[in-house]
């Protein structure tokens, strides 16, 4: 298999059943933002149906991050992919080899359409008499999910079709919660903004913004990025279209913002 024929078969989209959704924040009005995501199991899948024994990966520390590289034979030729990982709160070593390997997945194109994904807001239905009982529910100032809430039993459809993603969620009673692009849902981690932007004048010359970096040339933390780190942390930047609308991100970078976002809820 030539290259461009085997990245066309390791990038089609995953089939949604190889899909998990988790939440990501929930909103006192009620409205819960879902994220979807890959295992590393699932590149494992495709990677071995796709290269058969001819992939293989391995892992080095450097400056104290753990890096995942994934090789697959070309030819006579074994050709890399490298990420990074970052710990998780409940397995710190093997989260962050897991979450090395996945990100490595995504450079050989492992279910990278997730990042054209819309963005998932759903309203979330209250239980006034019983509020724990709820799909959500406000304790002081913390809104919580409730046992109500069975995202697992959900039912979600993909579709990817010549106008685009279509994506629709049913809950476990079968009602239809999710519904992209015929519901009103806006775009997830592109632009989600529902008003059109305002024309400019002809003589105004758009700025470009700039990059958010985490690390600088010497490999510390950049200033932008603990401030934004601290925001996230204190509730002032609610999602990552609000950091998109004053810095572009690498792809390393949004995913770092996202697993950011994801930790405040778990």
């Amino acid at each position: 298999m030539d290259s461009k024929n085997l990245i066309e078969q390791l990038s089609k989209p995953l089939d949604i059943k190889d899909v998990d959704f988790r939440i990501q924040s929930i909103n006192k009005g009620g409205y819960a933002t879902i994220l979807a995501y890959k295992d590393a199991r699932v590149d494992m899948n495709r990677l071995d149906a796709v290269c058969g024994t001819n992939w293989q990966d391995k892992y080095e520390l450097i400056d104290n991050q753990l890096f995942c590289s994934i090789g697959i034979k070309i030819g006579d030729d074994w050709v890399w992919r490298q990420d990074v990982g970052e710990e998780s709160f409940t397995e710190k070593t093997k989260g962050r080899a897991s979450d090395a390997f996945k990100r490595a997945g995504f450079r050989w194109g492992i279910g990278r359409e997730l990042y054209d994904y819309p963005l998932i807001q759903i309203k979330l239905i209250e239980n006034t008499s019983n509020p724990k009982y709820g799909e959500y529910y406000i304790e002081g100032d913390k809104v919580k999910q409730g046992y109500g809430l069975k995202l697992r039993e959900w039912n979600w459809e993909a579709e990817f079709g010549k106008d685009g993603l279509e994506l629709k969620a049913f809950d476990e009673k079968g009602t239809l919660r999710f519904d992209f692009p015929n519901g009103k849902q806006t775009t997830q981690t592109s632009y989600p903004e529902t008003q059109k932007p305002q024309p400019k004048a002809k003589s105004e010359t758009p700025k470009e913004l700039p990059w958010l970096n985490v690390m600088d040339k010497n490999k510390n933390l950049t200033k932008d990025w603990l401030n934004v780190v601290k925001k996230i942390n204190n509730g002032s930047i609610p999602n990552i279209d609000f950091i998109k609308k004053y810095y572009r991100l690498s792809e390393a970078t949004e995913i770092k913002v996202n697993e950011l976002f994801n930790y405040q809820t778990t």
